[in-house]
């Protein structure tokens, strides 16, 4: 059996009452966080060219679009969807397989369910741990070399993902299942590129792996094949995307089933890339600790494993000054110097105009950074920072887990206090609570239609500014 004839054994065979309830809970919940970060970004005014593109294909569909009152076609929406939920970097990543989960899997849930228009709450929740496992599953059997190799784990791996959540809700076979995931593996993509310049390719990974599962899943449907062996063979995926490197793929799909990732998938506290929470989580805590202030800081040394320091750290030239919103979501330098001098690191610490505050950018000029290195299990995402300060003291703090994972967890009222915040920069209080409801009683729903109050959301009014 190969890899992708066992995760299509998996998908056909996965029942909602065959889940335990806390991994039902946790797919609710990141369900919500998914679509309050969607809702954030637009109410911001982002994604405005991922808007004026899809305008030039149509102006209405059957499934919802966030912010387009006449929804659009099922691709499309996917697309818009996607690169909104994870245009802030708000949502949520899985540690061991540093896969962007829920960008991918719930805009292409949402638009196969609606263009269907017969998809319960409970079997849409069903598919969505389908997705959710597989994606992380083929996450993890490489670790982070993904970005060794330059690509990003939420595209190539988040198109599996969500082609198996596509697959389930529109009920393909197991053979057409094979063929989906087979057709899939041709459409997995995404480059860290955007890291030399800040481009905003980035969030267009998920929103482009949503669109490509819609597409695998209807060409599959239709009788289109794809190798039963895309995952393991040897001009599969695994063999061309991380140069014939050996992997544990065999490990991580034999006990589909038995073992759920959803629950470990970690939610972000902070709208920044996840290596900079450890340290910044740090800082804070020295903070109210010592009582630090910005004047009291000589100099700051941050800590995280050799594939954070790359991300967030180096080229410190680059760190020190991001030149875009991007670059400052992924400066470590920046987000701990942020931290100083306005006591908090949230979506208006990346506004254009705080990414050039003089005050931050020069105490962010004081932060180097140290590779540390860390157990690749249980850690996720560790780091930390060690102070220097005017007076002559070193004040040193770290974190083995980063808050918002199983192991450092947020608690519920955290999570829906975050969406609820969210979902009010684009929603009146009374369509985000109907929204809320909804979501978090999934497994109770008959029918999808609260979700059209995404469509009605609305971009504030200062953000057109």
């Amino acid at each position: 059996m190969t890899a992708s004839a066992r995760l299509a054994e998996f998908v056909t065979s996965l029942r909602l009452e065959d889940l335990p309830a806390g991994v039902r809970e946790a797919a609710k919940l990141h369900a919500l966080d998914t679509l309050g970060c969607g809702l954030a970004a637009h109410g911001l005014g982002e994604g405005t060219f991922v808007h004026a593109a899809a305008a030039e294909v149509a102006t209405a569909g059957p499934a919802t679009a966030i912010g387009r009152p006449g929804g659009l076609p099922a691709g499309e929406a996917a697309l818009l969807n996607g690169t909104l939920c994870h245009l802030l970097d708000f949502d949520d990543t899985h540690p061991d397989s540093v896969v962007h989960v829920s960008a991918a899997v719930v805009p292409a849930a949402l638009a196969a369910a609606e263009t269907s228009g017969a998809v319960s709450g409970a079997e849409l929740l069903c598919a969505l741990v389908a997705g959710n496992e597989i994606s992380v599953r083929l996450g993890m059997a490489a670790g982070g070399r993904f970005h060794a190799r330059g690509f990003h784990p939420t595209g190539v791996c988040g198109v599996f993902g969500a082609t198996a959540t596509v697959a389930k809700l529109r009920g393909l076979s197991e053979e057409q299942t094979i063929n989906a995931l087979g057709i899939a593996g041709s459409m997995a993509g995404g480059l860290l590129e955007f890291l030399a310049d800040g481009a905003k390719t980035k969030p267009l990974h998920p929103g482009f792996a949503a669109q490509a599962a819609l597409t695998a899943v209807r060409l599959a449907a239709h009788g289109a094949s794809g190798p039963r062996s895309v995952l393991d063979g040897e001009r599969g995926f695994f063999a061309a995307y991380l140069n014939g490197e050996e992997t544990n793929l065999a490990e991580q799909v034999a006990d589909l089933g038995t073992r759920y990732e959803t629950p470990r998938i970690a939610f972000k506290p902070y709208p920044a890339c996840h290596y900079v929470h450890a340290p910044v989580d740090s800082l804070a805590m020295l903070i109210e600790r010592e009582g630090l202030t910005a004047d009291d800081v000589e100099s700051i040394t941050a800590f995280s494993d050799a594939t954070g320091v790359a991300l967030v750290l180096e080229p410190a030239a680059d760190k020190v000054r991001p030149r875009t919103v991007y670059d400052a979501k992924f400066s470590l330098p920046f987000c701990l110097a942020s931290l100083l001098v306005h006591g908090s690191v949230d979506v208006t610490t990346f506004a254009e105009a705080a990414i050039a505050e003089s005050a931050v950018l020069e105490l962010a000029m004081r932060v180097r950074g140290e590779v540390r290195a860390y157990a690749l299990s249980p850690d996720a995402f560790p780091g930390g920072v060690r102070v220097h300060t005017r007076d002559g003291r070193t004040l040193e703090h770290e974190l083995r887990h980063q808050r918002g994972g199983s192991e450092f967890p947020m608690s519920t009222d955290d999570i829906v206090a975050k969406y609820r915040f969210n979902a009010g920069q684009a929603l009146t209080g009374a369509a985000a609570a109907g929204l809320e409801e909804a979501v978090l009683g999934l497994d109770g729903l008959r029918s999808l239609t609260t979700f059209g109050v995404l469509s009605g959301a609305l971009v504030a009014a200062d953000a057109l500014v």
